[in-house]
C-alpha cells in the first residue's frame, strides 16, 4: 500500500469535514436494515459509499462490557455495524461474571513473585537446564505453568457454570429484543453473532445459539470453520432458517483446503462464509479480492487486519494498519466499486501501545477506511 499511516493521520481534520456519507438501505444476504442517517446526529456512521465497515467485539477484548459500555466503544470509534461475541451479548443481558480469568492471573501474579531474581551482571545462572535460574517455573510463556487452582476457587468456577446454564436456560428473549432495539436506537446494528454453536454437546445448547442471534436481528451465527462442525449444525441453521457462518485462519494454506471451501459449501445453502482476508493473505500470499470474487454469493462478512505476507522476514504477522502488505486498498475499492453485499469487521489484533487503546485503535482503522472509499 503507499497510503502509510503517517500520511493517514497527517490528513486534516478539515479535509474530511465535507465528506458526504451515503447511506445504504440494502443490507447483507437479504436481511433489511437501514444505515445510520448521519454523523451529525450523534450517532454514529461507518457507512463509507455503501460498503458497511464495523468491528468484531472481539477487538475489545480487553475492555470491560456491557451495554453501555458497547455503545459508548461504538461511538467513539464511530462503528454502527457488528459482530458481537456470543459472551459479548450474554454480558450485556446481565450474564454472571466469569471468574476463570482473574482466578488465573492472580495465579500467574503469584507465580510472579516466586521466581527469583534475576543473576547480577556477569554472573552465570544456574541450577535449572539451559541456563533457566534454579527454582524457575517451567512449562509456559515466560516461565508459568497453568495453575492449579485452589478447591475454593474451583468451588467457584463451578458455581458460574450452574450460574451460567441457568441464565442459558432462562433466557428471556424478549430481553434480548430489547437490547437490539437499544443499540438499532443508537444506529449500531448486529447482523452477525458469534455464538459458535459447534461448542454445544446438546441439541438445547445449539437451539440456544440461533435462537440468541435471532433475537438480535442477526442473519446468522459465526463459528470457526470445521467440516465436522459444518455436518453436526447445519441442520439447526436449517430448522432456524439462519446462515451458519464459518471463519478461517490459516486453513487455505494447508493441503486439505487449498483448493478452496466448496466442499463444505455443498452441505447446505444455510453454510457460508466469514471469510478472514488478513489470515488468507498472511498466509497464502494470495490476493484476496480474487477469492472475494469466486464466493461472494457466499460470504456473509470479512474480517480485516494488516499483516505481512508469507515470505516476509517476519512472515504473517500481525502489523498497523498501512504497514503491512495486505491489499487494503484493492480490497476495499473492490468492495465499494462493485457494489458487493457483505460486512467487512474489524478484527483487531496487532499490539496496541500503551498510550492508546482497542477503542481508539478499532477508530483509527475506520478512518483509515474511510480515507481510502471517500
Amino acid at each position: 500500500m503507499d497510503k502509510s499511516r503517517r500520511q493517514f493521520l497527517g490528513l486534516s481534520a478539515a479535509a474530511l469535514a465535507g465528506v458526504t456519507l451515503v447511506p445504504s438501505l440494502v443490507s447483507c444476504k437479504g436481511a433489511e436494515k437501514a444505515a445510520p442517517a448521519a454523523a451529525s446526529d450523534g450517532k454514529p456512521n461507518s457507512n463509507f459509499a455503501g460498503v458497511r465497515f464495523g468491528t468484531i467485539t472481539y477487538s475489545w477484548r480487553d475492555m470491560p462490557m456491557n451495554l453501555e459500555n458497547l455503545i459508548k466503544y461504538c461511538r467513539q470509534a464511530n462503528v454502527s455495524y457488528l459482530e458481537l461475541m456470543g459472551s459479548d451479548l450474554e454480558a450485556c443481558l446481565g450474564a454472571p461474571e466469569n471468574p476463570t480469568m482473574r482466578i488465573m492471573q492472580a495465579a500467574m501474579a503469584a507465580q510472579a513473585q516466586q521466581r527469583p531474581a534475576a543473576p547480577a551482571a556477569g554472573q552465570r545462572p544456574g541450577g535449572a537446564p539451559g541456563g533457566a535460574p534454579a527454582g524457575a517455573p517451567a512449562g509456559g510463556p515466560g516461565g508459568f505453568r497453568r495453575p492449579s487452582f485452589t478447591p475454593e476457587q474451583q468451588a467457584e468456577i463451578d458455581k458460574y457454570n450452574q450460574d451460567m446454564a441457568n441464565f442459558r436456560n432462562n433466557m428471556d428473549y424478549g430481553k434480548v429484543e430489547e437490547v437490539r432495539k437499544r443499540l438499532e436506537s443508537e444506529g449500531i446494528y448486529c447482523p452477525i453473532v458469534k455464538t459458535e454453536p459447534s461448542r454445544q454437546t446438546t441439541e438445547e445448547g445449539m437451539d440456544y445459539a440461533f435462537k440468541l442471534a435471532k433475537a438480535m436481528g442477526a442473519v446468522g451465527v459465526s463459528d470457526e470453520l470445521s467440516m465436522d462442525s459444518a455436518k453436526k449444525v447445519a441442520p439447526f441453521a436449517e430448522k432456524h432458517d439462519m446462515y451458519y457462518i464459518f471463519h478461517n485462519h490459516m486453513q487455505y494454506a494447508t493441503e486439505e483446503w487449498s483448493a478452496g471451501p466448496d466442499p463444505v459449501l455443498a452441505i447446505s445453502p444455510k453454510i457460508m462464509l466469514n471469510f478472514d482476508s488478513g489470515h488468507y493473505f498472511g498466509s497464502t500470499g494470495k490476493h484476496p479480492v480474487d477469492f472475494i470474487k469466486k464466493y461472494k454469493d457466499r460470504i456473509v462478512h470479512l474480517h480485516v487486519k494488516d499483516k505481512t505476507g508469507p515470505n516476509a522476514q517476519e512472515p504473517n504477522a500481525n502489523q498497523v494498519w498501512g504497514q503491512g502488505q495486505t491489499p487494503l486498498e484493492d480490497l476495499f475499492t473492490y468492495l465499494r466499486d462493485e457494489k458487493v453485499d457483505v460486512y467487512p469487521m474489524i478484527e483487531l489484533e496487532y499490539s496496541v501501545k500503551p498510550w492508546s487503546n482497542s477503542v481508539k485503535e478499532v477508530g483509527t482503522c475506520i478512518k483509515y477506511a474511510r480515507q481510502i472509499l471517500m
